[in-house]
């Protein structure tokens, strides 16, 4: 029989996780604050617990692999350094061991800003707060479970999760440098680099869990605009006087989880994964 999983973080790309071990026969639990009927009509088993509550945690669940997901509620009344910091040490302290601890993190914690192609033996120096803390995250999970495997994934898009595509329909002009690189990855490839994370990942690595296609800023929303048959795409400079703080533009590789964990993308540009993630959102609306 399949050994069970654990999820805490069960979202937008948790969520999909979740199905895809349900899907091949596991038990999944997943961690949930107060909403325990929407997973057990998914065919998961609810734990009721909040990683900002320590006394929540007490009885967590024997799993072979652990997926720790958690993001950013700002409806939580935390900040992001609380609960990515705090809250991951309140399940780290808790969990019962497991053979495969697998987080997501973020490619926040690069901060070249020349357009450079980065791996991960780059140097990690946030220029962003959220960076800061993400990298804060992954040091502080090295010192409680140094087998972790660390997933930094690119911005996640998909089905019903299309940046900026509200200013887009209203044709408002997104302010910035149109000509900056944005690094992103399919939910549905996110789900695959999971998957293969855990059958594949020797224990401690990181990997870049990109697609094969850093893309300008304008070259992707003016795709988008296209796919939603909205205006075209708006740019606008930053406005006069703006005081220019430095941005993180770079080019991320995902060279190492192609070669070691055999991850491929099926959506390998903005553009066969944009058509699918539009198409799709269409279907579920």
């Amino acid at each position: 029989m399949a050994s069970p999983a654990f999820i805490v973080g069960c979202g937008y790309l948790g969520s999909r996780v979740a199905t895809a071990w349900r899907d091949s026969g596991r038990t999944v639990f997943a961690l949930t604050r107060s909403r325990p009927e929407p997973l057990r009509a998914m065919g998961i088993e609810p734990i009721i617990g909040d990683v900002m509550k320590p006394e929540t945690l007490a009885v967590l669940p024997h799993a072979s692999t652990v997926l720790y997901a958690v993001g950013m509620d700002r409806t939580s009344g935390y900040s992001m350094r609380e609960v990515y910091l705090q809250g991951l040490e309140n399940v780290l302290k808790t969990l019962p061991n497991c053979e495969r601890f697998i987080s997501i993190s973020s490619t926040s914690v690069y901060g070249q800003t020349q357009g450079e192609l980065v791996d991960e033996a780059s140097a990690t120096q946030p220029i962003e707060e959220s960076g800061s803390v993400v990298l804060a995250a992954e040091e502080l999970l090295k010192r409680y479970v140094p087998h972790a495997t660390i997933l930094r994934f690119a911005g996640i898009y998909g089905p019903n999760r299309l940046l900026r595509r509200n200013p887009i329909l209203n044709a408002q002009p997104l302010v910035g440098d149109a000509e900056k690189w944005l690094n992103l990855i399919h939910v549905e490839d996110g789900v695959r680099a999971v998957l293969a994370a855990e059958a594949a990942a020797a224990q401690g690595s990181t990997f870049n869990i990109a697609d094969d296609t850093p893309v300008w800023r304008r070259d992707f929303y003016t795709r988008l605009a296209q796919q939603l048959n909205a205006p075209p795409a708006l740019f606008e400079p930053h406005p006069p006087g703006h005081v220019a703080k430095p941005e993180a533009n770079r080019r991320v590789n995902n060279a190492k989880a192609r070669a070691e964990l055999g991850f491929a993308p099926q959506f390998p540009s903005y553009i066969e994964g944009l058509q699918h993630a539009v198409n799709a959102s269409v279907q579920e609306n």
